[in-house]
């Protein structure tokens, strides 16, 4: 099924983090494919940004090196790598002083075509260089700023960022970047719901059981430990992507697909969060931390072993049971899991149907198995729904529990694009609908924040558990002592 590809019109994009790992490994290759696919128009410039100093050359190189490295770029890129080196320039900028901002300002020159600055650098960077983009007379009224996750460690730091990228750029021209939203079955979730008559009737308390959410990770830190000690899953993985996952499944039908109509329905969703803090935090969560085990073939170390520590109180794994306080899904418990060093690396959402009132065949004492619809958000993207069908042959009544199966890979001929290609393309086009708005990320902030302090007046530390394991055995029995259990079926 051949895609319609509609070009952006000319625009500067600047990278700050230029040379950093997000730049090499998503970035320049989301461009790249975006190029390939024709969807720029000339004049389209795209400068990388950091403190090194770097000829323009050495930097065209260091991307064409990562681009064959993070992306399999081959010989046969042809025209479209040399159109897209062609557009790559490079400044030396100091956020924090005045080294390199008269260059830039140089570059990009008078032209008042789109101009969108990515902060590909950590949150601390966010506040100083929006202030400096403002101060150099950078931000013209078709600017706009691209940051990534975490903003903030917590909801005050986070109000702090919000308030410094408010004081420079409109709301609607800061775009607040979970690449999670631009994944194509998350972003089919909301077709499944809102495209198909099929589900949305039945998509409530009355016929659903629960959800569950994993994001499963093979690997340990891999390098990034000084990151993660900042981290942890909880501000890692959950106050963004899984925060933004329950509020897809959970949120009501949106008037529109306009923006704010979609946004303003998934802060409904994070206000109706019921309360985890100090009074039932162990009771609705666990926390884990991986110890040496055999995970990926072979041996591998601990947490500690991996940070250079000999204790530590960050999390790597985390579970939760939470509740929404609404006539929808009162009493439907969500159930979300994510954690490094398990046994497989997968992302998947599971809506679990009740069970049929009555069973009118013979069946095993467990008697029929619930309907399950499972979104695989990566690797393999597809839907599945799980129904009870009769088995061929002459004889008894013999039923199967089997998938209805669609892979996006075998549906559309190929594997979806990365999220960053389309989530970077709606930036320059100004669509912040898979964005979050800044009321949302305070309100995910104050659901997590008083968690974390349970956590810490508690004075445990989190539970051990073997590298290679699905976590700790308490985050198991989390969702067992309710009378379920986690999915299993992951193939």
């Amino acid at each position: 099924m051949a895609t319609r590809v509609v070009k952006v019109e000319p625009f500067d994009l600047v990278v700050f983090g230029g040379t950093g790992d997000l730049a090499y490994r998503k970035l320049y290759p989301a461009l790249f494919n975006r190029e390939r696919s024709d969807q720029f128009s000339d004049p389209t410039r795209i400068t990388g940004a950091s403190r090194r100093h770097l000829e323009r050359d050495a930097f065209r190189a260091l991307v064409k090196d990562a681009l064959t490295k993070f992306a399999g770029v081959d010989d046969g890129a042809g025209a479209a790598m040399e159109r897209f080196l062609s557009r790559l320039d490079y400044i030396a900028v100091d956020a924090m002083n005045d080294g390199g901002w008269a260059d830039l300002k140089a570059l990009l020159g008078a032209d008042e075509r789109i101009r969108a600055y990515y902060l590909a650098t950590g949150p601390d960077l966010f506040g100083p260089l929006a202030k400096r983009l403002g101060a150099e007379g950078l931000v013209t009224p078709r600017s706009r700023i691209i940051v990534e996750k975490p903003i903030g460690r917590d909801g005050k730091s986070a109000a702090a960022i919000n308030d410094v990228l408010g004081s420079v750029f409109l709301e609607h021209n800061i775009f607040r970047i979970d690449h999670y939203l631009g994944k194509e079955s998350v972003q089919n979730l909301m077709a499944l719901r809102f495209a198909n008559i099929l589900l949305e009737p039945l998509w409530n308390s009355a016929h659903i059981d629960h959800v569950q959410i994993t994001v499963a990770e093979t690997l340990g830190v891999e390098g990034r430990g000084g990151y993660y000690e900042e981290a942890g899953a909880m501000r890692d993985m959950v106050q963004n992507h899984m925060m933004q996952l329950v509020c897809l499944v959970a949120m009501e039908p949106p008037n529109s697909l306009e923006a704010d109509s979609l946004r303003d329905e998934k802060l409904k969703v994070l206000k109706a969060l019921q309360p985890i803090d100090q009074t039932n935090a162990s009771a609705l969560t666990v926390r884990g931390q991986y110890r040496a085990g055999f995970a990926d073939g072979g041996p591998v170390p601990g947490y500690l072993q991996d940070i250079g520590k000999d204790y530590s109180d960050t999390e790597t794994f985390v579970a939760l049971k939470l509740g929404i306080g609404n006539w929808r899904w009162s009493g439907v418990p969500f159930y979300l899991r994510s954690g490094k060093r398990l046994p497989q690396r997968f992302s998947e959402i599971v809506v679990g149907f009740r069970r049929v009132p009555h069973v009118i065949f013979q069946m095993q004492p467990d008697g029929i198995p619930a309907n399950r619809l499972v979104v695989r958000v990566q690797p393999d993207e597809g839907i599945k729904l799980w129904m009870m069908v009769k088995e061929p042959g002459p004889g008894d009544m013999r039923l199967q529990h089997v998938p209805l199966d669609m892979s996006f890979a075998k549906a559309f001929g190929a594997a979806p694009a990365d999220a960053y290609e389309r989530l970077l393309m709606d930036a320059l086009r100004g669509n912040a609908a898979l964005f979050m708005r800044r009321d949302e990320v305070e309100a995910a902030w104050r659901f997590v924040d008083p968690i974390r302090e349970a956590w810490a007046q508690s004075g445990e530390s989190p539970r051990p558990y073997a590298a290679g394991t699905w976590g700790p055995n308490a985050s198991v029995a989390l969702i067992e002592r309710d009378g379920r259990t986690w999915n299993e079926e992951y193939e």
